[in-house]
């Protein structure tokens, strides 16, 4: 039996990445999965199934209330419950890096809608349904660019920075219902479309700044996120665990 058994989880940007890593891990431990994603994800819902756990998707844009309300109501009729929701999605890959006084309004406002707004519109979709049965898991995907201060990346540093506030705040407020609200940060994690836009080298130059001198796969992130998820954390709240290798800053 897994530690999920019977529990249901909502991973928003699901469908691709460390997002289809988190649903694969969920499912692994029993949960049954609800990729929330714009883009399709057929896919992950198919290597859900044929690892033998129950998945299925729904097309959502996090940044509008109409479509993460959609999104929990979905996740409810679909498995009959909400007990877990994982705010993965996130505006990171496309978004135009540059010096702070250069950067667009509208690009701010993108970075915010998204990764902030985004993810206090998909708590406050499943909240009823987690306020109703006295429990919940709420884990919010962050960013070891936190910590770290990185230039040319103000808009996303200080979108994912609102999360540690919002983690800890929504955390005292929903607490009381037995809901926990976490947070995790990954560091860097290489993909094709991370590789397009880095100059050359950025994963080596990470990587010998860290204890463990290896990669960061998506995979990495998945013990914490499940743990997170799980009953083995029932005691923690409020909380953000850095997933990045003993980088040097910590």
């Amino acid at each position: 039996m897994g530690s999920l058994d019977g529990r249901v989880a909502i991973v928003t940007g699901g469908a691709r990445g460390i997002g289809r890593a988190y649903c694969l891990g969920l499912a692994q431990e029993g949960a049954k999965v609800v990729s929330a994603d714009l883009a399709d994800s057929s896919e992950t819902v198919a290597l859900v199934e044929e690892a033998g756990g129950e998945a299925d998707q729904v097309s959502t844009d996090v940044s509008d209330q109409d479509s993460t309300q959609e999104m929990a109501t979905f996740a409810a009729e679909r498995f009959g419950r909400v007990d877990i929701l994982i705010n993965n999605a996130g505006y990171f890959v496309t978004l135009k890096r540059g010096p702070w006084h250069e950067i667009p309004v509208d690009e701010w406002d993108k970075a915010f809608d998204i990764n902030v707004r985004g993810v206090w519109l998909c708590a406050l979709a499943v909240w009823p349904y987690m306020k109703e049965q006295g429990y919940g898991k709420i884990v919010n995907i962050t960013s070891n660019v936190v910590y770290r201060g990185v230039p040319n990346f103000l808009h996303y540093s200080a979108s994912k920075s609102a999360l540690l506030g919002l983690t800890r705040s929504l955390a005292r407020e929903v607490g009381e219902f037995g809901i926990g609200v976490n947070a995790v940060a990954p560091e860097y994690i290489p993909s094709g479309e991370l590789d397009a836009v880095n100059p050359p080298g950025q994963n080596e130059f990470v990587v010998q700044q860290r204890i463990f001198k290896r990669t960061q796969t998506p995979e990495d992130m998945v013990g914490a996120v499940v743990f997170l998820s799980g009953p083995g954390s029932d005691f923690i709240t409020g909380q953000s665990i850095l997933v990045n290798g003993g980088s040097c800053f910590i």
